[in-house]
């Protein structure tokens, strides 16, 4: 498996990768046709170049075989210290082999002045509260908002200490 930086020639790839894992995961819990919208706007190629071009962030790839089966993308706080992870997407049949935790290493491996790591997760998507409580993550609040102003989404808010 190798952990790597994204480029603007895998956006379409993760595109679609993004938009498997998100109608596996969220058609039943917020709708088919909203899942599609959702999809379209956070995930458009225009946003996924915008984060591609974020400076203080790491957009990774997790690729085998020359097919990309996961995707992490993580931005720092203003003053360094926290990480956001936006994003860690892996394909439904390759759940279980340890992508997502690779993909979860590389992203606080780059940022070596953070002392924590965030996420925000919707509580109805038992696998990944699984997956960040076994890797230690804590809930430490609720958002009604996750992934954007506005959104309408409530989801729970999860937080790392980074031990460096």
């Amino acid at each position: 498996m190798l952990i790597r930086a994204a480029s603007e020639s895998d956006l379409g790839a993760v595109r679609s990768l993004l938009v498997e894992t998100w109608h596996a995961t969220y058609d039943a819990l917020y709708g088919r046709e909203r899942v599609r919208q959702i999809v379209g706007s956070w995930h458009s190629p225009a946003a996924l170049k915008a984060r591609l071009e974020r400076h203080d962030s790491a957009f990774l790839l997790a690729e085998e075989g020359g097919q990309i089966c996961g995707m992490a993308f993580a931005a720092a706080t203003e003053d360094g210290g926290t990480v956001m992870l936006h994003q860690l997407y892996v394909m439904p049949c390759r759940h279980g082999q340890g992508i997502g935790g690779q993909l979860l290493a590389a992203v606080e491996n780059a940022f070596p002045r953070a002392s924590r790591i965030r996420l925000e997760v919707e509580e109805g998507n038992s696998r990944a509260v699984a997956f960040y409580r076994a890797r230690g993550f804590l809930k430490v609040g609720c958002t009604d908002n996750c992934g954007q102003e506005q959104s309408d989404i409530p989801a729970a808010i999860y937080e790392k200490p980074l031990g460096r």
